[in-house]
């Protein structure tokens, strides 16, 4: 009998994706409320309790409702999308290429938070490089990223699609998270092993999906003997036997004119770049991504099947 899938918040724009890379699939049986009935909360908490992965695409209180929900039922498993949980150490974080034992800890759990957008970029740059020693304690690290609008869900998905709306926003590119405060960072922190909160500053594109998330380096305030040259060997070194995240060539990096933030729009994997000048003192790391696909749907998706593999 194919495992139950049931994706809570299925009309949304992160549910929708999902919904869209499991249409042709016959190994899994997706259940599903009718749109007139999501909000028929008896039918919804039978849906999550007759699942065997529940995924969850809502806001952080309704996730933590939906978990509440299904506490009880050992035989329910959960991807949680929100960022309620992707802290909690009760709960596998949902990256599996982040270091060689978080597939297996993946397959093993019950409960999996997926990560972030703009944490899987900045996450899959840093942790490396203090896994590897390079990047040293107290250093102070900056993460500045774009965005394609459809992160923001249907309001900003609406506000920049339609020049009628009353919120209309016209702006080719603009920057958000001003505070300082973002939600992600504490994810970031962890995750990439900081023992010093990075200064994250996000913006937003005139483009559905894609992302650049960029981490600029002093090489000199790094381990002594820190180069471009070993920086790009740890990365190599970190994601060796997988083919979801890709290291590019120093040679072929060096060529590029540009980076194009929608380059992976639709595709779940994502692609690691280390820009500077041999011999110089300055790197800048850069991670490209589709932000529904490893940073959200695909990734879900890719948590699923290694849950279902256990």
């Amino acid at each position: 009998m194919a495992p139950k899938i049931f994706i809570d918040g299925e009309h949304g724009t992160t549910g929708l994706q999902i919904r869209t890379r499991m249409a042709g699939r016959r190994d899994v049986e997706l259940l599903s409320i009718p749109e007139a009935e999501r909000r028929n909360a008896a039918l919804r908490e039978d849906m999550l309790n007759s699942a065997d992965i529940a995924i969850l695409c809502l806001p952080d209180e309704a996730s933590k409702e939906a978990v509440q929900m299904v506490s009880a039922n050992n035989n329910v498993r959960v991807i949680d999308t929100s960022t309620a949980f992707r802290v909690n150490p009760g709960w596998a974080y949902g990256f599996a290429e982040m270091d060689g034992a978080q597939a297996d800890k993946i397959k093993a759990a019950r409960f999996v938070a997926n990560p972030g957008c703009y944490p899987t970029g900045a996450i899959g740059l840093i942790r490396p490089l203090r896994a590897a020693g390079l990047l040293p304690d107290g250093y102070p690290v900056t993460v500045n990223a774009v965005s394609g609008y459809t992160g923001g869900g249907k309001q900003m998905i609406a506000q920049m699609e339609n020049p009628d709306h009353p919120d209309a926003i016209t702006a080719p590119h603009f920057l958000y998270g001003l505070p300082l405060t973002h939600k992600h960072v504490p994810e970031m922190t962890v995750h990439g092993l900081l023992d010093r909160a990075p200064i994250f500053s996000p913006s937003v594109g005139k483009f559905a999906q894609g992302m650049i998330v960029q981490v600029p380096l002093h090489l000199d305030d790094l381990a002594e003997g820190t180069t471009m040259e070993s920086i790009h060997a740890a990365l190599v070194a970190h994601y060796a036997g997988q083919n979801i995240v890709t290291v590019v060539p120093l040679a072929e990096s060096k060529a590029l004119p540009r980076v194009n933030a929608v380059e992976l729009e639709g595709k779940d994997t994502m692609k690691l770049f280390v820009f500077g000048t041999p011999g110089g003192s300055h790197v800048n790391l850069v991670a490209l991504l589709d932000n529904l696909g490893k940073g959200a749907s695909g990734a879900a998706v890719q948590n699923m099947d290694l849950m279902l593999a256990s």
